[in-house]
């Protein structure tokens, strides 16, 4: 360039805000003196510490992704529920893919990529995959609504698809001639989950729980 063929000296410096990290020089002249290379250096500072302002200025204007940037989101789940996620001939995934409107795909070892130029269709797609492929935890109080009442309880779905048995014994802190006195189907109840019996069937409890407020009241024992 013409600051090779027409200039005497071509200096570069780069470095942080700290201090030089390099050095290129290339003269044409027999040497410089002490104070061109002490201004030179001051000039690469004003000039450094500047390019360093405008990168850092224009990093924090960036902020976070937009919500409609494209993006890829990965996630694993346990390769004995890839059967769960895709369905009986893709039936749950291509579900998932309609419903979000993320595209959604998934390889033999359980690891799901999930695309999209929406965060709502990832955050969709990833919410309707956990509630697939998450377990429910013994102890944990959850959010649940009653499908079904018989004699002898109410059956709430309170994970996903996942519904378990409410006792009538393990409704109120009294007794009950039946469910129906206090509950009906389509009401929401908050629930705890006390365990699983010999079938692997689900036992939960409201009577343990604040119905307003979903949190844990100590169980009246008389």
């Amino acid at each position: 360039g013409d600051e090779d063929n027409l200039g005497e000296m071509d200096f570069k410096v780069a470095g942080t805000e700290k201090g030089i990290t390099s050095l290129q020089m290339d003269i044409k002249i027999a040497g410089i003196t002490p104070d061109i290379m002490s201004e030179a250096l001051a000039q690469a500072k004003d000039a450094r510490l500047h390019i360093l302002g405008e990168m850092a200025n224009a990093l924090t204007e960036a902020g976070e992704f937009s919500a409609h940037a494209p993006r890829i989101e990965t996630m694993k789940i346990p390769t004995d529920k890839i059967r769960e996620v895709i369905g009986t001939g893709g039936k749950v995934i291509r579900e998932i893919v309609e419903v979000s409107g993320a595209k959604v795909n998934i390889d033999d070892e359980g690891v799901i990529k999930i695309a999209s130029a929406n965060a709502e269709s990832i955050a969709k797609a990833y919410e309707m995959i956990n509630a697939i492929v998450a377990e429910p935890e013994e102890g944990v109080i959850y959010r649940g609504k009653v499908v079904k009442i018989v004699d002898f309880g109410a059956f709430v779905n309170f994970f996903g698809k996942r519904d378990g048995l409410v006792h009538v014994s393990q409704i109120e802190n009294r007794r009950l001639n039946h469910p129906s006195d206090v509950l009906k189907e389509g009401q929401e109840v908050w629930v705890k989950l006390l365990g699983f019996d010999d079938r692997g069937k689900v036992r939960l409890a409201m009577k343990m729980v604040d119905q307003a407020t979903g949190k844990e009241v100590a169980e009246d024992k008389e």
